[in-house]
């Protein structure tokens, strides 16, 4: 069976310099993917490889079986700074459209249905009534919500999100990761990640990132109980305790 993304012997290089070496994975779009690692270590790197901004030095990429920049229609993309200019006075409803318009005719008006979809999607992500707000009058959270929900007006089949929760207090985290868990159920879920927390309660797999990958599969019987219980502080010295890795790092040898 054919692995929606297939990434073979990757190796990529900024100015001389390696940042991602020899790296394999192959993903399908019933799992949230999380990729975490130290800062430095390409975990952005890697995700906009997949998705066909940055091209490898060695090694291939593969989504649906084709080059990304070649089913970029089937896919979306969530960057950390969603909004680059916060004082443009676009309205809620005029950003999630914009997911509309690779199903639009060229130069054409929304239709009906465009309209309807982007409505869907507000309410899908908890959205509904903000329709007609300013953009920047958002918070950051909420902002997230918006291009998630301009994501899914585009039928992407795969979902990709750098840092979502950067910019997001812990709550809003909770909330973020919540409403990525629901849409896994139909839409691949792909997010970088600072926060190990939070992502090993709602990720099915793990990708630890830096330089090379190590694969984890995320067990529900060893999961915590994090995602019930938000105000519960769980330490990462717990989380090492909990969760032997066997892999051999190169590092350590």
């Amino acid at each position: 069976m054919q692995n929606d993304i297939e990434i073979n012997n990757l190796f990529f290089s900024y100015d001389g310099t390696s940042v991602l070496e020899d790296i394999t994975l192959q993903y399908n779009s019933k799992d949230f993917l999380a990729i975490i690692g130290p800062n430095g270590g390409g975990k952005s790197t890697l995700l906009k490889m997949m998705i066909g901004l940055l091209k490898p030095l060695h090694g291939e990429v593969l989504l649906f079986g084709k080059n990304p920049l070649h089913v970029s229609h089937e896919i979306a993309y969530v960057p950390q700074d969603t909004i680059a200019n916060k004082d443009f006075p676009i309205k809620v409803l005029d950003v999630v459209l914009m997911g509309r318009l690779s199903k639009s005719k060229f130069f054409a008006p929304y239709s009906k249905e465009d309209y309807a979809i982007a409505y869907e999607m507000l309410d899908k992500v908890g959205m509904k009534g903000f329709e007609n707000q300013k953009i920047n009058a958002l918070s950051g959270g909420q902002r997230q919500r918006v291009f998630i929900a301009r994501a899914l007006a585009c039928d992407a089949k795969i979902i990709f999100l750098d840092e979502p929760t950067a910019s997001i207090d812990t709550a809003g985290q909770m909330n973020m990761f919540q409403l990525l868990k629901t849409l896994n159920k139909t839409v691949g879920i792909v997010i970088v990640s600072h926060d190990v927390n939070v992502a090993l309660n709602y990720a099915t797999k793990v990708a630890h990132v830096n330089k090379t990958l190590y694969l984890h599969d995320v067990s529900k019987e060893e999961s915590f109980a994090l995602a019930q219980n938000p105000k519960e502080h769980i330490c990462p010295i717990e989380l090492i305790c909990a969760r032997r890795c066997n892999h051999l790092h190169k590092e350590l040898l």
